[in-house]
């Protein structure tokens, strides 16, 4: 029962619960354009099963990117530093997220993200197969940054598995809430590029404990919370 108590599990649990919803809302509205050619009847059925089977791909994915942070032993030495599997997967996963989190970031400085609509047929099995392959696409990037915050696989999958029950239940509520406030999306983001930087450290044989990111997403997220607070009384 030690782990109703521990920080660590519970602060890993909340933060990457929050980041899959915030960061997954996206492909949660793309994903409805996915099934709007079919009838009325079928379409929250294929939601449902489509998204049931993308997060067992899902955890897929991160017992495979676990087994290959688990190889330790150095392929080859770089300025001194011995490379493993482990190494490669941290700086390229960091690397990609913080591609990820800087594109992100521009796009909703500038507004130059061009959403792309495109009318998807097929009956209902191949729209499941194109909700799936759509959900593979859009989630290496939470799926690499749940394993740069924490290294507790049944944390990370019960995150996943929270998050596509709450943005099933919820999705349009979250949407609309993201829409009104800009800035949380930007704050995920910027969790992100944070992480992506801690993985890229622990790549070349820096180690950041991770309570110091937890202190700093809490704390970001309070002052967060608090100017939303701020606005809200002065257009109340």
């Amino acid at each position: 029962m030690e782990w109703l108590i521990d920080y660590h599990l519970w602060a890993s649990l909340l933060s990457l619960t929050a980041l899959e919803i915030v960061l997954g809302i996206d492909n949660v509205v793309f994903i409805a354009l996915v099934v709007g050619h079919l009838p009325p009847a079928q379409r929250s059925r294929a939601r449902t099963i489509g998204l049931m089977l993308a997060l067992l791909m899902r955890i897929a994915m991160l017992f495979g990117i676990v087994w290959i942070i688990s190889l330790k032993t150095p392929l080859f030495h770089l300025l001194g530093h011995g490379l493993s599997g482990k190494d490669l997967m941290m700086l390229g996963g960091g690397l990609f997220l913080l591609y990820k989190a800087t594109n992100g970031i521009r796009d909703e400085v500038t507004g130059e993200r061009v959403e792309e609509y495109r009318t998807f047929e097929g009956n209902f099995t191949s729209t499941i197969l194109q909700i799936v392959v759509i959900d593979i696409i859009f989630s290496f990037d939470s799926v690499i940054t749940a394993v740069g915050l924490t290294e507790m696989i049944f944390v990370i999958i019960a995150a996943m598995t929270i998050a596509m029950v709450v943005m099933l239940a919820s999705s349009g509520f979250i949407a609309d809430f993201i829409a009104a406030h800009p800035t949380i999306k930007m704050l995920a983001l910027s969790f992100v590029m944070m992480i992506g930087v801690f993985l890229i450290a622990e790549g070349v044989g820096f180690h950041v404990p991770k309570g110091y990111i937890y202190f700093g997403m809490a704390f970001s997220l309070a002052v967060e919370m608090l100017n939303l607070l701020a606005r809200r009384r002065k257009t109340g």
